[in-house]
């Protein structure tokens, strides 16, 4: 019986693998994302409720931070300290507007189990064209949720200083720089493979929870108790108060107060998170979701309807720079002057700055997901689906950072400007989502109820984006109105590029054999110089065992030609002779392509194109030689009956070899 610990006697003739050397740019993203993860990591962690509704509400709940002020901020200077009396209906349109899209959500979230949210609600019911609707609408958010979070949490930050620094010089210049910044820091932890379902995720939200109770419960506490301070409306740098009554129409007062309502609508952005990420709830997931749908909801709710009545009451007003917030007016007011009301606030800006951030990082895992989802589906790139390094979807992170760093420096970081680009794509999404689920619904006969609760999410969604789009179309909604059929045009644009290539692709006729329809195979070798790599690429080509066996050297320098032909006959290591081709123009690209169609012109004759490559390891032979090849094979492609073929020859390794004394000789094969 065999040993079966003894040495196979094939391997001391089997060559070691050669040794790869990584690229200094592979070499750089090691050492700064750390060493790559391998597939068999990719691991789905589930969510419990809780954890879940901390990672996952975070861009929800922490829009509370800026959604009252953006209303006032169209209010005051058209209604005045009667603003903060509209302040409140206002208020109370857009909770209706979340009753109605919880309503719908929680139906998506209950037939739609996979990740996705409206996007696939919308390719499921109406087509996958239709639904590049909702796939740019998503797409856009996420770009503007990146830079409005994180310019709100600067704002906050700022605020911070605003309120507490003695003395204050200002570091309202620094607000784009350190915007900027957070994007890039969010963008590095996403790269290497930070996980939304981390514990770290989900504390922001919870410590921000706590911060507007503690808010709400010392302001209730304080109005029991003899009343609220007021803030000072006439404050410099304050947005400046309106003359309510005096030459307004009432209709334009309409048109104002549907102005507040399109800026309110931010309060709602995020809250098609969850149904985004429905996989990664425990089982049952769709009960899951929608139970923790209906506690965001809630929480949400309250917080909005809390600080839209703290600023009803303590007049808490906007400034033009947007520092100090509204929402860091109300804690200073609410907590005071004294080393606890220092300490609340100082609480309250931090846990709404790490929110705000936080926030901003949830769009770092959907748009890379869902870019890879449409491209799966042919719609975008497919280099959007490939896992890079570290496991992430670095293509699309890479994308998402670019366009929302532009979206800053173009903006300035103003969250006003900002929100002007925010609530079309939300609604949008909303919109396709509550359509999607009255057609599924509809086809099915299914539950009335369902079906007018859809109906009715679609319906006020669509009069958001309509209000949005005209009361603010001068202030920059413009751009998401042409972005947007422009966006649709092209993803079905190249949808039908790769449809297009599919089909020729696969048009293989059923008389097609794989066996060859030429006479003749010849072998032509493109010579340079004479050197190893012209003799490796002349053993490979008797090797193939062709009909006939060439080798060509254009001449671009007759005196370097002449020359060659001499070394070449003096040769005794080569049995083909060497042809010189003229090539009087230089032209070398043209001249080749030229040959290279004669020979094949006849239909029965196949030309395998051999060519050196004399690859080099180090940066100096890369800087001081110049490759040709590919820009070759790239103009013969065009021949049918041309086969090019690239061989290397790795020159650094055999100057290593013939410092240690072994480059004597020929190449290895």
């Amino acid at each position: 019986m065999a040993d079966p610990d003894a040495a196979d006697p094939r391997a001391a003739t089997t060559p070691p693998a050669p040794e790869v050397r990584d690229r200094l740019a592979y070499r750089v993203k090691r050492l700064v994302l750390g060493p790559p993860l391998v597939t068999e990591q990719l691991a789905t962690e589930k969510l419990s409720n809780p954890m879940a509704l901390g990672v996952l509400a975070s861009d929800c709940i922490s829009s509370t931070a800026y959604g009252s002020e953006e209303m006032l901020r169209i209010l005051v200077p058209v209604a005045g300290a009667a603003a903060f009396s509209l302040l409140m209906p206002v208020t109370g349109a857009i909770l209706f507007v979340l009753v109605l899209l919880t309503l719908s959500y929680r139906d998506v979230v209950s037939v739609y189990t996979r990740a996705g949210g409206s996007y696939v609600v919308a390719r499921e019911n109406f087509g996958p064209r239709v639904a590049q609707i909702a796939a740019v609408a998503l797409l856009v958010d996420y770009i503007v949720t990146v830079a409005v979070q994180t310019a709100a949490g600067t704002d906050a930050l700022i605020s911070l200083a605003h309120l507490t620094g003695e003395g204050y010089t200002g570091i309202d210049h620094l607000k784009l720089p350190i915007t900027a910044g957070v994007v890039v820091i969010l963008m590095y932890g996403n790269l290497r493979g930070v996980r939304e379902a981390g514990r770290a995720f989900a504390t922001p939200a919870y410590l921000f929870m706590l911060a507007v109770a503690l808010i709400l419960v010392v302001g209730l506490i304080r109005a029991l108790d003899g009343g609220l301070p007021h803030a000072d409306i006439h404050a410099a740098g304050a947005v400046p108060l309106g003359e309510p009554g005096h030459g307004w129409l009432y209709g334009v007062s309409v048109f104002m107060v549907l102005r507040a309502f399109a800026n309110g609508g931010s309060s709602l952005t995020g809250l098609e998170a969850i149904s985004n990420s429905v996989s990664a709830f425990r089982r049952p997931q769709g009960v899951n979701a929608r139970r923790t749908l209906t506690v965001m909801s809630c929480v949400l709710g309250m917080m909005v309807l809390g600080v839209s009545t703290l600023a009803h009451f303590t007049h808490a007003i906007p400034y033009e720079d947007g520092n100090p917030t509204v929402i860091a007016q109300e804690a200073h007011l609410v907590f005071g002057d004294g080393w606890a009301g220092t300490v609340g606030l100082v609480y309250v800006q931090l846990a709404t700055a790490l929110i705000l951030y936080t926030g901003a990082n949830t769009p770092f895992t959907g748009f890379p997901f869902l870019a890879s989802f449409v491209a799966e589906d042919r719609f975008l790139p497919r280099q959007l689906t490939r896992r890079g390094h570290r496991l992430a979807f670095s293509n699309g992170i890479i994308c998402l950072t670019v366009i929302s760093l532009a979206l800053l420096l173009v903006t300035g970081a103003s969250v006003d400007r900002l929100v002007a680009l925010y609530a079309i794509g939300v609604f949008t999404g909303f919109t396709m989502a509550a359509s999607g689920m009255t057609a599924h619904h509809w086809r099915r006969r299914e539950s009335h109820a369902k079906i007018a609760a859809n109906l009715a999410a679609a319906v006020v969604s669509a009069l958001v984006v309509a209000i949005f789009a005209v009361t603010k179309f001068t202030e920059g909604a413009w751009l998401v109105v042409v972005v947007f059929p422009l966006g649709v045009w092209a993803l079905i644009r190249i949808n039908r590029q790769y449809r297009q290539e599919a089909a020729a692709l696969d048009n293989v006729p059923s008389f097609t054999t794989d066996r060859p329809h030429w006479r003749r195979h010849v072998v032509h070798i493109l010579v340079d110089s004479l050197d190893l790599a012209t003799i490796k690429a002349l053993r490979y080509a008797h090797e193939l065992r062709p009909d006939e066996v060439r080798a060509l050297h254009f001449v671009i320098d007759e005196s370097r030609g002449r020359h060659l032909a001499e070394r070449w006959d003096r040769s005794s290591g080569t049995t083909v002779p060497l042809e010189l081709v003229d090539c009087p123009d230089r032209r070398l690209r043209h001249a080749v392509a030229a040959h290279a169609a004669r020979t094949t012109a006849d239909g029965t004759t196949a030309l395998t194109l051999l060519i050196p490559r004399r690859t080099y390891s180090t940066s100096w032979g890369r800087l001081l030689h110049r490759g040709t090849a590919e820009e070759m094979a790239r103009v013969l492609e065009q021949l049918p009956n041309v086969a090019v073929t690239i061989l290397p020859f790795d020159v650094t390794r055999a100057i290593q070899r013939q410092r240690s004394g072994a480059g004597e000789g020929t190449p290895r094969p």
